[in-house]
Parts: structure tokens; sequence; C-alpha cells
């Protein structure tokens, strides 16, 4: 049940009240005097406002400036302070599931052999993840011969879905595939998160890579905790690799440059970082593979008594009245 128990959560701002004091002191031993000078020997002083465009205040306009001065300062300076009462203690939960997704965006995922083509297949798999488990944290990084960090861990999954459509085989102008830079980002990204939680990568490529270390580096992950899942794009027969320009690309000997699917070199990787290997399709069932893979170790519970308090903020009890004070100000005068 929420409790009451009003405060300030900035209360230094209150400090600047103490200004409302001076200024009246300044203002009861201060006076404006009309300026003295030759002018005076030719006019009376009741003329003088009109002749210098100026006028001098009275005490009753002085003091009924300084009034509203310090009820609109009053109101800033409370509604700044944070006014708050009744808050409800609300349970902390540990994240139960990290996942870091690699997107392959080398040219080879340009290849038509699966509709609309292997980039195409790729983003939506990485859309029907997201749409079917919300639950788990969610990070993007698109790799091609570098590694670009589209999306940090998150929950706020609706980011990668407004990025998903943009990302394309033109985002990287050196092409080629370096898997290796893109797990150490995601490594690098998951060292950030509880380690108490479930750690994955799931690698989203047609294995159209050459890099003789990379299992070793993924046996390393796969001891330190971050297991490796593997979704491979494409079909063992391939297709041609298009061009820039719309061509096909061509190699020294001018032939046209095929890519295929290497399945045989993603299963390896698969069973190095302690993972498994499945084959994008136009079904659900590679989705929730995906799925409870990610969550086979989760982690996902209260922690202990650990609660954090949620207060119903109140500063707008003061912040609208300054504003329709101050509306006024704003009239437009006719000309």
């Amino acid at each position: 049940m929420p409790d009451a128990g009003f405060h300030f959560s900035q209360p230094f701002w209150l400090w600047a009240l103490l200004l409302i004091i001076l200024v009246a002191i300044w203002l009861r031993f201060s006076s404006v005097r009309a300026h003295r000078g030759p002018v005076d020997r030719y006019a009376d002083q009741h003329l003088l406002p009109y002749l210098l465009g100026t006028r001098e205040l009275g005490i009753g306009a002085r003091w009924g400036r300084f009034a509203r001065w310090s009820l609109l300062w009053s109101l800033g300076l409370l509604a700044m302070a944070g006014p708050r009462w009744d808050f409800t203690d609300m349970q902390v939960f540990r994240p139960g599931s990290d996942l870091v997704v690699l997107l392959d965006i080398s040219r080879s995922m340009q290849v038509e052999d699966v509709r609309p083509s292997r980039l195409g297949r790729a983003r939506q798999e990485v859309f029907d993840l997201i749409s079917e488990e919300p639950s788990i944290r969610i990070g993007l990084i698109a790799f091609a011969s570098t590694a670009h960090v589209v999306s940090p861990i998150t929950e706020d999954t609706q980011t990668i879905r407004n990025t998903l459509p943009s990302l394309s085989t033109e985002l990287v102008r050196l092409q080629g595939s370096r898997v290796s830079f893109a797990l150490e980002r995601a490594s690098q990204l998951l060292a950030a998160q509880p380690e108490d939680s479930a750690r994955t990568i799931l690698l989203i490529s047609d294995g159209d890579f050459d890099e003789p270390e990379l299992e070793a580096r993924v046996r390393e992950l796969a001891a330190s905790g971050i297991r490796l899942m593997v979704v491979g794009v494409g079909t063992p027969g391939g297709g041609p690799v298009p061009a820039a320009d719309g061509t096909w690309m061509v190699d020294r000997e001018r032939k046209t440059i095929e890519s295929k699917l290497n399945e045989e070199q993603l299963g390896r990787l698969a069973e190095a970082g302690n993972g498994r290997y499945v084959e994008a399709n136009y079904r659900a069932d590679d989705t929730d593979e995906i799925v409870r893979f990610a969550l086979e170790r989760s982690t996902t519970q209260a922690a202990g008594d650990e609660k954090t308090r949620i207060w119903n903020e109140r500063f707008y009890l003061f912040l609208l009245p300054l504003l329709l004070l101050l509306l006024p100000k704003y009239r437009r005068i006719p000309t």
C-alpha cells in the first residue's frame, strides 16, 4: 500500500528563496531618481518623463513588481525542488537473459537464393525474435570487415525494430566478413551485464568467411560462460553475389563469384561455443529454438529482499500556476 511522506527530492533549490530577502532589502534602501543635469534648467520636474522618455516608478508600483517577481521565483524554485509524496515499494528483479545478435551485412548476404535475400531473411529473424520473447535483453551488432554496435544490450527493443530496415550492405565500404571483430565487441557488451544472467551470442550469417583462429576464440568465450548459437541463412546451392552497380561480382579471372551456405563451418562454430546450429526458415520453429536456447540458463528471479521505491512526483502543482501567470506576458499586442 502507498505510504505518505512529503519531502523535496532536491531541497538545495530552496536556498535560492533567500534571494527574495536580499532583493527586498535592496528595494527598501534604494530609490530610482531622475538624472539631474542641464535639462533640469529648462523644464519642470513633472514634465521630464515626457521629454526624456523615462519615468520614475512610484513606491506602490515598485513593490507590486517585486511581489509578482517573488511569486514567480518561489513557484519556479518549489517546482525545481521536486515536491513529492506517496510511494510504492517495487520488487527488484535481476535480468534473466542477455543476448547479443551478430548480423552479417557483408556483400554475400545480398545473394537471393532465399527470398527476398539473405539479409532480408536475417533481418526478419531478428524481428521475429524480438516479437516472440520481449523479456530477453537484446543488443545488436552489424559486421562485415568491421563491427558496429547498432544497439547496446537493452530492454527497449523498439529501437532495434526501427533500425533493422536501414541495415544493408551499403553501410560498409570494405567488404568481407571478420566475425572475430564482432565477437570481441559482443563480449565487451556482455561483460557489463550481471554475471548470474544467461549470456548468449547469436550469429546470423551465411558462413562465407575464412578465419582459422575463430573456433579457438569461440571456445574461450564458452569457457567464460558466453555461449554461441548460430543461424545459417542461404542454401547449399548458393548464387551469384550482386555488385554495387547491379551486375555480378567477379574475381581476378573475371569469373562470377558465387556464395554458398557453409553449414559445416557454422555447425563447428556452434559446437565450439556450446551452442546449437539452426537454419533460417519461414516457419516459427527456428525462432522458438533460439528463444529456448537463450532462456535455458535464465536466472530471472527476485533480487532477495531488495526493493526500489517509486515516488509520485508533484512538481506540476507549482509549475502549472507558474505557466499560467507567465501566459499574459506572451500576448500579441495589436499594432
